[in-house]
């Protein structure tokens, strides 16, 4: 496995940049102290605010996971595994 196509997310700064804007979204500080006014099914509407960021930080971290991260160990696991066949 050549270098080209190992990733680590850490050394992405994009990565982290979007991370802190969804965690920072998810936080309800920028709402008015008190309101929970409109009402959505009974909700509060921060709360369905809070809902929609925190299914966002969970896709988000998903796919970084799964598309932007291919670490050496896992080569390194490989070639153990083709050693002992």
């Amino acid at each position: 496995m050549d270098n080209k196509s190992i990733k680590e997310p850490i050394r992405k700064k994009w990565i982290w940049i979007v991370l802190v804007l969804i965690v920072l979204g998810n936080v309800p500080w920028y709402m008015p102290a008190g309101s929970y006014e409109p009402l959505i099914l009974g909700i509060p509407y921060w709360a369905w605010i809070i809902i929609g960021f925190s299914l966002l930080l969970c896709g988000y971290l998903s796919w970084a996971t799964l598309k932007q991260w291919n670490i050496v160990e896992d080569a390194e696991e490989a070639e153990k595994r083709g050693e002992a066949e």
